[in-house]
Formats: C-alpha cells, structure tokens, sequence
C-alpha cells in the first residue's frame, strides 16, 4: 500500500502512434516559488496556470498553516494575500508535504529566521530522504532542527529568534538547497551571499528578483555568487506560470520512440537552467524543434514539436549538463532504450537521493523489460536496442516515485510487449493528468 492509499498498477500497450497537442501541466518549481513568495510579500499576488499536482497543493496548505490567504479561483487560477517576509505564524499542527522534496525543504527555508517551531513530516518516500543537506546551512542562520537518525523526516524544526545572515558554498548542486538558504536569508540582515561552483535551475533567483528582493548575481569561471540583501518589503506580483518542461519531457520522448507519432507540446518553458534533456536529445539526432519561441514572465518559452525519430544514437552525456535536466535521466535512459549504440550518463549521483534511488529503480525496471544496463556510484549506462527493439513484457517496481512510475509506462508504450507498473498513483504528485493527456494522443493505458 502506498501513502495515496491502495496501490494502483497500471499497463502501457504498445502498437499505436501518437498525434496532436499535448497541453502538459504548469512548472512545478514555479508554482512552488510562486506560492511561498507570495506568501511572503505584502498584498495579494494573483496566479494563473499553477500545477495543481499533489505536491504544490501540499505547499497551498503549508502557507495557509503560515497565515497567508490563499483562495483557489479557478482551474489554475489562485490568489494568494501574503504575511510579509517575517511575518509568518506558528502552525497549529504539523505540516505534511506529501511527497515534495521540493515543498518541505523551501519551506524549511522560508520560515527557518522567523521565531516559530515547525514539525515536518510527509509520505513514506519522504519520511527516507536527507534533510540534513539543508538543515546544515541552515543552522548557521540559527537555526535548529531536531529529527530522526540521518537527519529525516518527521523532524521539528526551530527558527532563529536573532537570524545573522550567512556566506555558504552549495557542496552538490542543488537548487532546493540554494533556494532554502535565499528563503532564509530574506528574514536575516545584511547580505547572505550563496555561491554556486555549478549553476542550477535560477527561478528563485528570478522571482525574487520579480517580487522586489535586492539581488545580485555574479557569474564566474567557477560558478556563481548570489548576493541578497536581507529584510525587504516584497511587492505582490501577477504570475502566469509557464508548462513544466520535466512534464514537456514525457509526450516528446514518447514520440521520439513510437513509430508515426507527431505531437506538438506549447508553451514550455525553456529557462537554460532547465533545458539539458532537450539539448540531449537533439544531440542523439532526435526531430525535436523549436517554434514560436518568445519570453513570459522572465523565462524563455518555445513550443515543441517531437516527430518519430529512428536515427537516434547513444551518446556520453556532458557530466556538466546534469544539474539542468537532473529529474529527466530516467525518461531518458528509456529513450537511450531505443537508441543504437550505448548512452553513457555520468555525473549524476544527486538521483540517489530523488524521491526514490532513481539509478536503481530504472536499472531494475528496464533490466526487467529485456534491456540491459550498468551502473556506478555516480553514473549509469544503456545499451540501445534500437526503434522497436525493447522486448517490453514485465513488471516495473515505481518505489513511490511519480518519474519512473512515468518513465516505464512511456517504455511500455514503444516496447514489443506490454509493461506494468505496480503503483501508477504517485503521478498525480506531478501530473494528474497524465493518463487523459496521453490517452487523448492514441495511446492506450489501462488497469493492470
């Protein structure tokens, strides 16, 4: 049993192309962003276009718990009336992000130099991932955190009474732990300087930018140094969220490795921080383009237009690439499946540490439909069966995890035979309309 309740398997049938529009689901990092910012300006910040997946609801209600207003006017349309950045309130009870590694860890970050305790606390695959990696830096705000061995959830969380804003070099790339270290700077005096060795996604950078934060970023040979200037007044914002391009990336793989499919996916946002997949693919010779490329909201925005693609070939992926499309490895090791000659993805260590393993879960998926895959510490590899040449046929274990639960069923839907999944409910974290979405484009899902 799963922490949606009972475990929903679901099959993907192979033997028929896709074609039209897939309208795929708002960011999720963004709707996340917008949310908390929103939260913690003065006023009410109006939404359109918000993910309304699982794991950004979950966000919704830890604000509110915070005491801003936050009113659902519509589908994706949301109104959010913010506290100011310090002004957040003690919760009454304790706040449960789900699955979102994302939304617990921001939020730790936001309230973490306010004088409030917060216990945290999520699913089963949540309650299993580190906090530590920010509640580390935190602690030199002032903070203090008390949780289970190796720092995991359910964990209490004290914010500083007399914050001292921070200097703090990231050791991995990760933008949770970057944005968590803003959030909480933004309640600090001074200037906290965050630097970066590698560049990952910069919403926050943009947003708070967008919401009237004093923010400086300086971009050096070695990285980045992002300088914010603590105790602003931010100023409430209108926000259309651009389409999450880690959503983007299931339609255009999937038309990339089932024969005679065409599928046009608008309005994706393209932000360089986020784009890594889409440069892969094209360099493994994928009919993948660009049209109507434009700017919204500060981030760039194109429409994709993914086309059968049979000439695709196994590339090494640049190491350097991985922070810009680290949650897309595992749909891609499905496409290096169908792919001549062997996809080799180093530098990717951090999906240990996703919602699931993600190197073992996709190893073990894959293995389980006939492809054959090696793998290290940090990296993993897939010999390409070339167009149609996955035997398909098995059983794939999800582990809770809405990316591979996606990513097998893709594979199922290109394979020679059938492939289940055991547990197909953690999509609607990310994706809650993935079936109909794919469905609508001829492709055929069902109860296992």
């Amino acid at each position: 049993m799963s922490s949606h309740g009972p475990a929903m398997p679901m099959t993907a049938h192979p033997g028929q192309s896709l074609t039209g529009t897939a309208e795929v689901p708002g960011d999720k990092s963004i709707s996340h962003r917008s949310l908390i910012l929103g939260a913690m300006a003065v006023g009410e910040t109006r939404i359109t276009g918000l993910l309304e997946g699982q794991d950004v609801l979950d966000t919704a209600k830890g604000m509110r718990a915070f005491g801003a207003e936050v009113e659902h006017l519509g589908v994706g349309e949301w109104a959010v009336h913010g506290v100011g950045v310090g002004g957040f309130a003690e919760p009454l009870d304790l706040i449960d992000c789900g699955n979102s590694g994302t939304g617990v860890r921001l939020l730790m970050g936001a309230m973490a130099t306010s004088p409030i305790s917060v216990t945290f606390t999520g699913d089963a695959s949540l309650r299993k991932r580190p906090m530590s990696r920010v509640t580390d830096p935190l602690s030199q705000f002032g903070t203090q955190a008390f949780g289970r061995a190796g720092g995991r959830l359910p964990m209490t969380v004290v914010g500083a009474d007399d914050p001292v804003p921070v200097q703090y070099t990231v050791p991995v790339p990760s933008a949770q732990v970057k944005s968590a270290v803003l959030l909480a700077g933004l309640n600090a005096p001074g200037k906290t300087v965050v630097i970066e060795p590698e560049a990952t996604r910069d919403h926050t950078e943009r947003m708070l930018k967008g919401f009237g934060a004093e923010i400086e970023v300086e971009r050096q040979d070695n990285g980045r140094i992002i300088t914010l200037t603590g105790e602003p007044e931010l100023q409430p914002q209108t926000i259309a969220v651009p389409r999450d391009p880690s959503s983007a990336a299931f339609p255009v793989c999937a038309a990339l490795i089932i024969p005679g499919s065409d599928v046009l996916v608008p309005g994706i946002g393209l932000n360089p921080t986020r784009a890594g997949l889409f440069t892969t693919l094209r360099d493994m010779g994928a009919d993948l383009t660009f049209e109507n490329e434009r700017e919204e909201g500060g981030e760039p925005v194109a429409d994709l237009r993914a086309k059968f693609s049979p000439n695709m070939k196994g590339i090494e992926v640049p190491a350097e690439r991985a922070a810009s499309m680290i949650d897309e490895y595992p749909i891609l090791s499905v496409v290096a499946a169908f792919a001549e000659g062997k996809t080799e993805m180093p530098g990717v260590k951090e999906l240990r540490v996703k919602e699931c393993d993600r190197i073992d879960a996709m190893v073990k998926g894959l293995s389980a439909n006939g492809v054959v895959l090696d793998e290290g510490a940090d990296w993993f590899s897939v010999d390409g069966m070339g167009p149609s040449g996955v035997p398909g046929g098995g059983v794939a274990e999800t582990f809770l995890d809405h990316r591979i639960a996606m990513s097998m069923l893709i594979c199922g839907m290109a394979a020679k035979k059938p492939i289940t999944v055991d547990d197909a409910g953690p999509i609607a974290t990310s994706f809650p309309i993935f079936s109909e979405l794919f469905t609508s484009l001829g492709a055929r899902l069902g109860d296992a």
